[in-house]
């Protein structure tokens, strides 16, 4: 057990009650199936680097640092050289700043735009003559934004070019069309409501930029030969899910099915939510069930919810759901489709369960803890997850359903299988429900994440 500011060097919870300032310090296998990955990715924990290096456990940090001392004080154990392991280290500066980040450079594009390695790895573009059509795409770019929404291609390009086609006949001429003017097509995802927060990867939509600011993250790195490469700082907050766009479509898809299929909830989590998801079905008198994330904590306390009062966020959250009642209504009498994801197969769930009807119970996932808002939640008509759980599923899943952490995985994978999910945009914990629902041939209509 730890203290969570000291573990992480934040003052977030000092002022509460010393008790409620402690958390538990847990293995990563716990929250997700890291065995299934290692099946298609070669990955290590720090655990398993101090280990290899012998280096005690004990000086692994608990803010998830990378402590470029303590761990390159040790010998690889399958090493003759007696050497320490080397260290290079990629500045978060010198990461994405000024540039657009992409995953590689294909030869292809290299070709056409005339790449140069002038320093080793280190290479450059071929100056190209500005035409009226880079010229306008670079005049429709905001001040803020390193890329061109495609709308705003399509639109530009068609007010410079004399074509009556369509955006469908001409996107490998629209895609041409900007090669020649010294612009590139990028492959990345639009989130299920437009918003990056969520970081899910069932929305794919392509971009444009400048190949001029494109560099690509093997191509710059990808001949360090050093034991580690450390990429410092922070990635996350307004950054696309992989923190870098895709310069092809192959390479985008490979990345949409490692979230989807090979980073998954470990069995036991996946085998509980089949359960509470049948109990909701009970519930719900055998028809179809609905369920919303209802984010308070720290949302509550910076006021980021999207309600004032608590009542408020509920009734919002009932509203949608009617809503979303009436869409499995309409959805209920076919066809089904998919999200946009490879491998998708559709889930035939909505065509054999009835819609919900009026009254019924619905799910709420939450991090609200205080007593009189839970039984109001109740009073409202909604299911919480110690409604669903009984002493034979603590019996049977072990010791660490009691952790939050680890509960809230098992209610992300529950509401993957809900008939309807509704929640806010601005949480990842959303954008992983949805990532899960694409992964089980969810009907993108069936979920409205809100900014």
């Amino acid at each position: 057990m730890v203290n969570r500011g000291d573990a992480t060097g934040m003052d977030e919870w000092r002022e509460l009650p010393v008790e409620k300032q402690m958390a538990w310090r847990i293995p990563v296998s716990l929250m997700f199936n890291l065995t299934h990955l290692r099946e298609t990715h070669a990955v290590i924990t720090v655990s398993d680097y101090l280990r290899l290096h012998n280096i005690s456990a004990d000086v692994e940090t608990t803010n998830g640092r990378w402590d470029t001392d303590l761990y390159h004080r040790g010998v690889n154990v399958f090493s003759d050289s007696g050497v320490e392991p080397s260290l290079y280290v990629l500045k978060n500066g010198e990461y994405d700043s000024g540039i657009v980040r992409v995953d590689q450079l294909p030869r292809d594009m290299r070709e056409r735009g005339g790449w140069n390695i002038t320093n080793g790895q280190v290479g450059s573009w071929a100056i190209t003559e500005e035409t009226p059509l880079s010229k306008a795409l670079q005049d429709a770019m905001t001040s803020n934004a390193p890329v061109l929404d495609w709308d705003t291609v399509l639109v530009v390009v068609e007010d410079n070019n004399n074509s009556n086609e369509t955006e469908s006949s001409l996107v490998g001429g629209i895609t041409g069309t900007l090669e020649k003017n010294g612009w590139e097509v990028l492959y990345t995802y639009g989130g299920a409501c437009g918003s990056d927060a969520t970081k899910d990867v069932a929305v794919p939509i392509r971009q444009a930029a400048p190949r001029s600011s494109l560099r690509g993250l093997y191509d710059d790195f990808g001949h360090i030969e050093h034991d580690v490469l450390l990429l410092q700082g922070e990635i996350h907050l307004g950054r696309k899910p992989g923190a870098l766009w895709f310069s092809t479509f192959e390479s985008r898809e490979r990345y949409t099915q490692t979230v989807l299929y090979d980073f998954r909830p470990t069995d036991k989590v996946i085998e509980l939510a089949d359960q509470l998801s049948n109990r909701m079905i009970e519930k719900a008198g055998g028809r179809m069930w609905m369920g919303a994330h209802m984010r308070r904590g720290d949302f509550a306390t910076y006021r980021w919810t999207m309600e004032p009062s608590f009542e408020a966020h509920l009734a919002r959250i009932k509203r949608h759901l009617r809503d979303g009642r009436d869409i499995l209504h309409f959805v209920h009498r076919g066809p089904l489709y998919t999200y946009k994801v490879p491998l998708a197969q559709v889930d035939r769930t909505l065509l054999l369960l009835d819609p919900p009807a009026n009254h019924d119970r619905f799910y709420v996932a939450t991090d609200e803890r205080d007593p009189a808002n839970l039984a109001y939640l109740r009073n409202q008509g909604a299911v919480l997850i110690s409604d669903l759980l009984t002493i034979y599923d603590h019996q049977a899943f072990g010791w660490s359903l009691m952790l939050t952490d680890v509960l809230s995985v098992v209610e992300q994978a529950t509401l993957g299988r809900a008939a309807y999910f509704y929640a806010h945009a601005h949480s990842s914990v959303a954008g992983g429900v949805v990532n899960l629902r694409a992964s089980h041939g969810a009907d993108p209509r069936t979920a409205l994440l809100e900014i």
